[in-house]
Formats: structure tokens, sequence, C-alpha cells
């Protein structure tokens, strides 16, 4: 069981253009969807499309079109209940995969259903294999709730979050497994210049995100997934690092591309591979994931793992 803690989740919708994104005019869409989503969704969303056991926590009152959805698609989902309708969030597409978001900022959470999602979430990992605890946090909880809830839990923890949130969790010292931050994210956590760093990995130089991903495997002790957009992604564990290249896709939305990495990632490891195939499922799966519309996840045949090339890169 791998399950997934989505403390604001969303309705995702998306509209793909046929034509590029012009700001004030009128555009028909050529397609709108809409699906469950917030990070821990999706990553549950994937696993569940794997075959592999995932139990969804997130508050959400009943009947919510978000809770609908998941069971529509067979995805087991454990809610707290709240009084008001999940957030819905708007991405934008345009034919070259050029993606534009609108993120609401969800309910807020009142003291009452932050005890009881934790107590959730404390409930659901006794025998889990992984507890991943994805994305931002709602109005309402304070910037420590990942972390609090981390040391008081006993399973491997995996985090996917940001801003403050992240640096709580990685300032706390507790025992979190695995850190998935993308480039701006990793240099929010080290100071180094994460958009520098990524620009730097798509010419071939990784040395700027090999040491920034290097300083925050030792000052947090969990292994880092460092997710790199098109140039792929990097991990760095306490007995080496491993670089990722993508396979040539044409991209068609980003939209949960890094949470089915993650999913990819855990996948892999609950396998007992290695640190460089648990890399290569993870960019797989978000490349994958990069080709379909929407916050489409894929499932195991649209996976191309042979298509990932894995390189061993020497400490920093």
């Amino acid at each position: 069981m791998i399950v997934t803690v989505t403390a604001n989740p969303s309705l995702d919708r998306t509209v793909a253009l046929g034509e590029p994104l012009t700001r004030g005019a009128v555009l028909r869409a050529v397609s709108t969807t809409a699906e469950p989503g917030g990070k821990g969704v999706n990553v549950s969303r994937a696993v569940h499309a794997a075959g592999v056991s995932t139990l969804a926590v997130l508050p959400a009152r009943l009947g919510d079109p978000v809770l609908v959805g998941l069971d529509a698609i067979g995805v087991v989902a454990r809610a707290v209940a709240v009084e008001t309708e999940i957030r819905s969030n708007i991405t934008v597409t345009e034919p070259d995969g050029t993606t534009t978001k609108l993120n609401a900022p969800g309910a807020t959470l009142g003291p009452d259903a932050a005890e009881a999602l934790a107590d959730a979430v404390r409930a659901a990992a006794v025998g889990a294999e992984w507890v991943a605890l994805c994305g931002s946090l709602p109005p309402g909880l304070p910037a420590d709730w990942y972390a609090r809830l981390v040391a008081t839990l006993r399973t491997p923890v995996a985090v996917d979050t940001s801003g403050p949130a992240l640096v709580a969790v990685a300032q706390a010292g507790v025992g979190v497994a695995l850190l998935k931050p993308n480039a701006a994210e990793l240099g929010e956590l080290t100071g180094f210049d994460g958009d520098a760093a990524e620009t730097a990995a798509k010419a071939g130089d990784l040395g700027p995100v090999l040491a920034a991903a290097t300083t925050l495997q030792r000052t947090s002790g969990a292994t880092v997934l460092a997710t790199l957009g098109a140039a792929g992604a990097l991990l760095v564990d306490d007995t080496g690092a491993w670089y990722a290249t993508p396979p040539r896709i044409v991209p068609r939305s980003t939209v949960g591309a890094g949470d089915c990495s993650l999913a990819g990632y855990l996948l892999a490891h609950r396998r007992g591979v290695g640190p460089a195939d648990c890399l290569r499922s993870a960019v797989a799966y978000g490349a994958a994931a990069t080709s379909l519309p929407g916050t489409h996840v894929p499932r195991p045949a649209e996976v191309a793992l042979h298509a990932v090339a894995v390189t061993a890169l020497d400490p920093v």
C-alpha cells in the first residue's frame, strides 16, 4: 500500500487550445476535461494505474466531485469531512505543450479539521510501504504541519511540497526518506540559483544542480530526487549520485508530470531495485505524463523505461 496525503486537493479543469494563448483574445477550446487532482491524488492515480494498492487521504465533503471522480476510476480515498467544496484549478494548454495554470487558494482548514486529517494519516500509515505528503498547504494549516506530522510517523515518508512548508520539513531534522524538489525548490532550500542550475543542466553542466542536491542530502539526511523538467532528473543518496535524461516526446501538458515522477520512483522502490533504476522509473513516468493531455496519468505500457539513459556521477 502506498498512502498519499493531499491537504489541498483540487478539481483540475483543463482547457486545450488549438492555437497559442493570446491575452485578452476570445479563443475556442479544442477540448475540456475535469479530473480529480492535487499532487497526492495524482500520485495515487498513477500508482493505481500500475495495479498497486493505494489510499488517497484528503479533506473533502461527502459527494464532492473529486471523491466522485476517484471512485469512478477505482482509487480508494479516505476523506476527512469539511464543509466546503474542493477548489477548482484551471490549466490552459497550447499546441506546443506550453502550460498555463490558475490555482485557487483552497478552503481554510480549522484546527479540528487539521487534527482530524493528521489522525487519518497516522491511521492510514500503519502497515503502509510509503506515505507521500504532497502539495501546498491550504489556508489555516501552519507551515510546519508536514514537519510535525512526519515526526509522528514510523513509515518511510516522501515529501513533495514547496515554499515554507518544504523549508520546515528540510530543516526539522525529522525522518523524511525522500525529498522531491524541482530546480526552483532546490534553490529555495540551498541558496543556489535553481533556474540557472536547470539551464546549466540542459546545456550539459550538472555541476550546480549536483552541488545543490548533495548539499540538501547531507543537511537533511533524505534521498533527494531533483526533477529538472526537460533536462531530466538527478538522484542523490548517501551512497552516490545519478543523472537521467528523458526519452524524446511530444509535450502536451506538464501538469502532474512531477507527481508521476514521484509515483514512478515509489513504484520502482517497492520492487526492491537500486537507486539508478528508481531514478529511471521516475524520469520515464514524468516524461510519459508530459506526453499525455491534461492531467492524465500514464499506464505502465506507456512508460518507456528502456529509453531513459542513467549515468552515475562523481560525488561533490
